[in-house]
């Protein structure tokens, strides 16, 4: 008679990216599939190149997690305020038009580009999206995602903030990408995507 195993010591998906960090699937996935793995998995983050390769996200660290949440509060008070579109937590799956699915830390859309509403992710590109570099995510491969996902998908505002060596990373359409050194005291405009609103880089500050 075989041993039962109990109930905590289960492997699950969601404990082994916790505990050993993302999996990468070998076969790629089509996206009924990917769809339906995320169903599956509805506590895991899960993103999909344009290619069909998946990633299965491992959660983030409590440093990332308390600047994901400050940015997306900043954000929602600012949005709340003007009500000129709906803002998406990091959890929201957007479906791009080179058949990536995606989830930014932080993404907008204004009232000008309404979704349908019918699908599973959302199907309209963001106007603005923010990437909160971790400790675990290798800034080259985080700037691929800005040029070749974000703003090749029509993206108009990214941002990109590495708290490590405290620079963001700001992109745009057609322009070269413009850093920001040095967070004390200084802010981040939203210039004409999100009008009004500016960021307070120390807020994304290490020890934050």
């Amino acid at each position: 008679m075989s041993a039962t195993i109990p109930a905590e010591k289960e492997i699950t998906l969601e404990n082994m990216v916790a505990q050993y960090g993302a999996i990468v699937l070998q076969t790629p996935l089509s996206k009924k599939d990917f769809s339906e793995l995320a169903e599956r998995y509805p506590d895991v983050l899960i993103e999909r190149e344009k290619n069909g390769i998946t990633t299965i996200m491992s959660p983030v660290k409590k440093g990332s997690g308390q600047r994901e949440s400050t940015l997306l509060v900043l954000i929602g008070i600012w949005n709340l305020r003007h009500k000129l579109g709906k803002l998406y937590s990091p959890s929201t799956g957007f479906d791009l038009p080179d058949g990536s699915i995606k989830s930014p830390d932080a993404a907008w859309i204004s009232n000008d580009r309404p979704d349908s509403g019918e699908e599973h992710f959302v199907q309209v590109v963001p106007d603005f999206v923010a990437e909160i570099r971790s400790g675990s995510d290798p800034l080259k491969k985080l700037q691929r995602k800005m040029t070749d996902t974000w703003i090749a998908n029509g993206v108009r505002l990214a941002w990109l903030i590495d708290p490590y060596d405290e620079k963001v990373y700001i992109y745009r359409p057609g322009e070269a990408v413009r850093i920001v050194a040095g967070f004390s005291g200084k802010t981040l405009a939203g210039e004409d995507v999100l009008p009004g609103f500016e960021l307070p880089l120390e807020e994304m500050m290490r020890g934050k």
